[in-house]
């Protein structure tokens, strides 16, 4: 099936619309600019250049997706937006294209962008990720599989949210939130595992016990972070979650989040 474009809208010769796409009243797509099949684009939806849709993705009234960065140092290299399948888009949300540090901003297949959310460059959104309404996120953040943010949080430039992580709403993020785990406030602080999370997840049972050992271990005891980190290498299962969960807390810049 050809693609529908309304009348009015405004579509860059070398733009690349695939099949059953929908685009809105006085929508604009530049340059540069790739549609996968089934994508639907609201009325007055922008475009800007060098963006890359993939199938099915669905994007609201008044979103402007591939502005320049917003980035004294971009001196104007051919950078991206790229957004995985199925994702949602709801209206009036924005996506800077990324800079030379990584060149693309990334958004990841099936997730759940809610109004008014702004990605800065270089963000990159794994898969099933969940933004709830007016999340602002600086440039170079980076947001695992699963994670959920949830409205008015905002966070701080290259800060790290783990996978299945769910963070309260009016939050401030200035610091890495590990894996499964719950975190709210300004300033923020840690709750607990998302156990909610884990479990509609299916995650097995044993699987969160060394989970909430590992928490203990690390934010409920007097231990260090170097002495807990020793302590779970000897006692903890070494299930493929808790490697994940021992991971991230060694590869944090911005420290962590207690």
């Amino acid at each position: 099936m050809s693609a529908t474009i309304h009348p009015t809208a405004i579509i860059s010769p070398d733009a690349q619309i695939g099949n059953d796409v929908e685009i809105g009243p006085w929508s604009i797509v530049g340059e540069d600019c790739v549609i996968g099949d089934g994508c639907r684009l609201g009325a007055r939806t922008v475009l800007e250049r060098h963006v890359r849709l993939a199938p099915r993705v669905k994007v609201g009234i008044g979103s402007v997706l591939g502005g320049d960065p917003q980035d004294l140092k971009f001196k104007g290299e051919v950078t991206t937006v790229e957004v995985g399948e199925d994702t949602v888009i709801r209206e009036y949300v924005t996506m800077n294209r990324g800079t030379s540090q990584s060149f693309k901003t990334t958004v990841g297949s099936g997730c759940f962008v809610m109004s008014y959310v702004h990605l800065a460059h270089d963000c990159h959104i794994g898969n099933h990720v969940i933004l709830g309404n007016n999340v602002q996120f600086a440039g170079h953040v980076t947001v695992h599989d699963r994670a959920i943010v949830s409205g008015q949080s905002a966070a701080h430039q290259f800060v790290k949210i783990g996978a299945y992580a769910f963070i309260g709403g009016c939050s401030r993020i200035a610091k890495d939130i590990p894996p499964y785990v719950k975190a709210v406030g300004n300033p923020i602080k840690l709750y607990g595992l998302n156990s909610v999370g884990l479990q509609r997840n299916n995650f097995p049972d044993p699987v969160v016990r060394e989970l909430k050992r590992a928490y203990r271990m690390f934010f409920k005891s007097e231990l260090n972070l170097s002495q807990a980190r020793a302590k779970a290498q000897s006692e903890l299962q070494a299930y493929p979650e808790v490697e994940t969960f021992l991971r991230f807390l060694d590869d944090s810049d911005r420290g962590i989040t207690v």
